[in-house]
């Protein structure tokens, strides 16, 4: 398990962000060559990024490059450079199918990308979320969907409020589809980095729907990300107590267990587990 709590974008043109951020307790970067980056600065812009990649200046954390779209005139190149670099994962924005999928897979392959080079997808328009299942399932490379929430929310003429209600049947869909194939998944960012409150009241949504973390535009979003999105002491002792009477349990010959008056039965097991997992993960990494 790689914990993915906090997944911050740094811009690939900005050279004092890049040197930055070596040194934020992001769990992940994703060194952006979209939307942070000027159509002047993107070259410079991929050579940057590319040396980041390969600098091993990041430590253990996980690294992404997102390139530009497939329609894009960047795109091929973009492709060829971050199969050279080799970096941990390559974020693809507005992919819509599963014929996306295997062209970026293609790409990956023949310029000649270390096995080792996951796709994360960015799910961010109707027809995406709709397909969302699909895309998934199209290439074992892909490891990751990435909520892409502002473009959504443009697609579907919604507004930004509290709660995120116009959002939540997609936010489900995109869940719904991650979990049904195994893949990881990213809630999109928030976009007020004044607004603590509510960032971390949105955090907390994403928490409790599921996600394994959320993507961020600011370090100041950084602490609560990672605190929210992390097992509480509380939740640590409780999942070390079911498998301790899980354990008991199964000694004993006993097939009824309780922990604090509660039945636990083996999915129960399971959440602790994974839970312990978590935490274990999280006390490794940078």
């Amino acid at each position: 398990m790689r914990p993915r709590r906090s997944v911050l974008y740094m811009p690939g043109a900005n050279e004092r962000a890049l040197e930055k951020a070596r040194t934020l307790p992001a769990d992940a970067l994703i060194l952006d060559l979209e939307d942070a980056v000027a159509p002047e600065a993107k070259v410079d812009a991929r050579k940057r990024v590319c040396e980041a990649v390969t600098s091993g200046a990041y430590g253990r954390r996980e690294l992404a490059i997102r390139v530009n779209g497939l329609d894009t005139p960047w795109h091929v190149d973009d492709m060829r450079a971050v199969a050279e670099a080799g970096p941990d994962a390559v974020l693809v924005p507005k992919v819509n199918s599963p014929t996306e999928v295997h062209a970026i897979e293609r790409g990956l392959e023949l310029a000649g990308a270390p096995d080792r080079t996951a796709i994360w997808a960015m799910i961010e328009s109707p027809v995406a979320t709709l397909h969302a299942e699909d895309i998934a399932r199209e290439s074992d490379r892909l490891t990751v969907l990435v909520l892409g929430t502002n473009d959504l929310a443009k697609e579907l003429h919604a507004e930004h409020v509290p709660g995120r209600a116009p959002l939540l049947g997609a936010l489900s869909l995109a869940l719904l589809a991650a979990r049904a194939t195994g893949r990881a998944i990213l809630d999109g960012v928030y976009n007020d980095v004044r607004d603590l409150p509510g960032f971390e009241a949105e955090c907390l949504q994403a928490r409790q729907f599921g996600f394994d973390g959320k993507t961020l535009i600011h370090p100041g979003q950084l602490e609560p990300c990672n605190r929210i999105f992390a097992p509480s002491p509380a939740e640590i002792t409780r999942s070390q107590k079911i498998i301790e009477a899980f354990e008991a349990a199964k000694r004993a010959g006993r097939g009824v267990i309780t922990v604090d008056g509660r039945l636990i039965e083996h999915l129960h097991v399971d959440n602790a587990r994974r839970i312990l997992a978590l935490a274990a993960a999280i006390e490794s990494s940078p």
